[in-house]
């Protein structure tokens, strides 16, 4: 058995590929279907591209609610200091900061939890240490 990929539906593609990026995966291929009336957008870590996020967006759709019913991603990422400064740099709130320099959580734009996680521990550095949750992750 094989792990493919993790498949969530979106209602906007390009602003969730931008956030997507932000945490560092890269679209690595994408599939529209007229028939169907959807596009299918695979993205993955480089280096990693067999562990896959398939983005869903049924262009018919007028918005989905109730993102907590999936769970989460978990991405390892190489600095979580850096990438929570890099995502909230670009207006996205952080909702569990990186305390601990160890983990942090964010949501996409159609409310999906991503948690990030630092190989092994960051020391504890401010902002993040007094930083407070900002709701649900």
């Amino acid at each position: 058995m094989k792990y493919l990929h993790t498949m969530i539906r979106v209602s906007d593609p390009a602003e969730t590929i931008r956030f997507l990026e932000l945490v560092g995966l890269r679209e690595t291929k994408r599939w529209d279907n007229e028939a169907g009336r959807f596009t299918l957008i695979f993205l993955s870590a480089p280096g990693d591209e067999d562990a896959q996020v398939e983005l869903t967006h049924n262009w018919d759709e007028a918005g989905y609610d109730g993102g907590r019913n999936f769970g989460h991603l978990a991405y390892r990422v190489e600095n979580i200091y850096e990438t929570c400064q890099r995502i909230m740099d670009a207006g996205y709130t952080i909702n569990r900061p990186p305390r601990d320099g160890h983990m942090a959580f964010v949501r996409t734009p159609d409310n999906i939890s991503i948690e990030l996680l630092q190989d092994g521990h960051l020391e504890p550095a401010e902002p993040w240490a007094s930083m407070p949750n900002t709701g649900v992750w």
